[in-house]
């Protein structure tokens, strides 16, 4: 037994060193890496470019929002996108002074008409009563959103369990 376990070793280790040599033969006889030329990347394409006017568009965050009656309805503090990044609503800071006593609530986006968007010093109209406004429940962070939405617009959000 002992000279057939050692026949067997023996087998395996002549193995083994052919392998060893025919891998040994195979990198001699490549090409350097270097002397190979890396493969071509295809530039990446320009980005879009799209130009807005300057009387077209401006920022929403922190404009004055008032009803269709002129009442002060609080400000634009934050937008809600969905998954897909279509923009949902807004969230306002309404009522208070000066920060206190003040609540976030969140408004359905189609709610909200931007009318002269070039004048920063005109506000947004929010298609809302102070009533229902004020009976809005209050917006937290990471808690379920509730969206107060204008008369027959309002869309759910879709939740993932």
């Amino acid at each position: 037994m002992p000279a057939r376990r050692k026949l067997i070793l023996m087998a395996a280790a002549v193995a083994a060193l052919a392998g060893a040599a025919s891998r040994a033969e195979n990198e001699t006889n490549a090409p350097p890496q270097s002397a190979q030329p890396p493969a071509a990347k295809e530039p990446a394409p320009p980005p879009s470019v799209t130009v807005i006017g300057a009387r077209e568009a401006h920022g929403v965050l922190g404009r004055d929002v008032r009803s269709p009656t002129d009442e002060d309805m609080g400000h634009i503090v934050d937008v809600i996108v969905d998954r897909a990044g279509v923009v949902r609503a807004a969230v306002i800071d309404f009522g208070g002074f000066l920060g206190v006593g003040s609540r976030k609530i969140v408004v359905d986006w189609n709610a909200l008409h931007f009318g002269r968007v070039a004048d920063k010093s005109d506000s947004i109209t929010l298609e809302l009563t102070k009533e229902q406004v004020n009976a809005a429940p209050e917006y937290k962070e990471d808690k379920p959103i509730v969206v107060l939405g204008a008369a027959g617009r309002l869309e759910p959000f879709e939740f993932e369990h």
